[in-house]
């Protein structure tokens, strides 16, 4: 699998295949990725990337070269797909546009990530995953009530747009190939993917667009709660810390209720049903916090625990490393970097319990697989790619 991408969308697709075994190919200039200037560095290098980039080979390419251009489609011609994420029409002004990919493999599956697509009113925009989070509605509703705040909306503080989009062209890849595999021999034609930041983040709006339609509800941003459920919110404790229950089911509620010494709640006109707890939950998120705030953090999880109803503490980086669930099912595993030493790094997913991915290597130099990838695939010897390195192409 070949990988033309910068920054997060695409990267992050090929990440999560190469995740659970696709060889991946990664296309760089000769400066890296610009992601690799992102985050906490030591010595100039990226704890992002060690992650980011990892079970990749990286192969350092001028693409503006016109040798490039010709390595790239020798490449294609030993892949199964190709993810990039340029803008639309980037590729074509490289001259790797889908005719001349397909003349090389023409079974090809060539996935595109973008900000608005590949064609429509908006495709020229440049975009980000911030662009997409705005205009796919999540923007707005990340923030409390506009009756309670009158700060702006606030960004989720992870990269979700691109990591969406990125998950939705990994599923779609999956799905061509298979598609692919299936088809009949005398089918060859490749597949393409059009997958926008924007159309990525709509569609994980759950019932938004249908109240809209039908009732001319806009969702508005609810904080913690859940607009649909009650109770379900983070509550304080006695320690400062914060807690989240979900005690949202008839049953669990009444649970609830008992533990708080308040019974009486689950029968009451203004909490018997969750219709109505929703219609009342600040009122009952008030009285559920005035009772949380009376335990500390370890006691008021193993209140709810020891009642099966469901909570956790809303984690920091520290908590998510020494969670003895994440460890255990390795989820939160340790990893070596040559550059950067002994690192933690999350684990793959999905968990195959009978063929568990590993993490191979981490995030590679720039080129570090350059002369391996021409010579093993494409039979060039030493001193043609050194001609390569001498001529600025690699």
């Amino acid at each position: 699998m070949l990988e033309i991408g910068h920054y997060v969308a695409a990267p992050f697709c090929t990440r999560l295949l190469a995740d659970l075994g696709a060889e991946v190919l990664k296309i760089e200039p000769p400066g890296g990725d610009p992601v690799r200037e992102w985050g906490e560095q030591i010595d100039g290098n990226s704890l992002w990337w060690s992650i980011h980039g990892r079970n990749k080979k990286s192969i350092a390419l001028d693409l503006k070269k016109p040798r490039a251009r010709e390595l790239v489609l020798a490449l294609v011609a030993s892949c199964d797909a190709l993810v990039e994420n340029f803008r639309p029409g980037q590729l074509t002004k490289l001259g790797l546009d889908e005719h001349s990919l397909r003349s090389a493999r023409p079974d090809l599956v060539i996935a595109h990530i973008s900000g608005y697509g590949q064609d429509g009113p908006y495709r020229e925009r440049p975009a980000f995953g911030v662009i997409g989070e705005a205009m796919g509605g999540l923007r707005y509703l990340t923030n409390h009530p506009p009756e309670q705040s009158s700060l702006p909306p606030v960004r989720v503080s992870v990269s979700i747009g691109d990591s969406i989009a990125g998950l939705y062209c990994a599923f779609g890849v999956m799905a061509a190939l298979w598609r692919r595999r299936a088809a009949e021999e005398s089918d060859s034609r490749g597949q393409s993917l059009d997958v926008a930041l924007t159309e990525s983040v709509l569609s994980m709006m759950e019932g938004m667009l249908p109240e809209y339609g039908a009732l001319g509800k806009i969702k508005q941003p609810t904080g913690g709660a859940i607009a649909t459920a009650a109770p379900s919110n983070v509550y304080p404790t006695l320690d400062h810390k914060w807690v989240l229950i979900a005690a949202n089911s008839d049953p669990l509620f009444e649970k609830l209720t008992w533990l708080m010494g308040h019974p009486e709640l689950a029968a009451s006109p203004q909490y018997c049903s969750n219709q109505v707890r929703v219609q009342n939950a600040p009122m009952l998120d008030a009285l559920i916090s005035q009772w949380s705030a009376q335990f500390t953090e370890p006691q008021l999880l193993a209140l709810l625990t020891a009642r099966k109803i469901p909570n956790a503490t809303a984690y920091t980086a520290a908590d998510c490393a020494a969670d003895v669930q994440y460890r255990f099912r390795r989820m939160v595993r340790e990893v070596e970097d040559p550059i950067l030493g002994r690192m933690l790094h999350s684990g793959i997913v999905p968990h195959f319990p009978d063929m568990p991915g590993e993490v191979r290597w981490t995030g590679p130099k720039v080129g570090q697989h350059t002369s391996e990838v021409l010579q093993e695939l494409l039979g060039l010897s030493g001193e043609q790619i050194e001609a390569l390195r001498r001529d600025g192409v690699i």
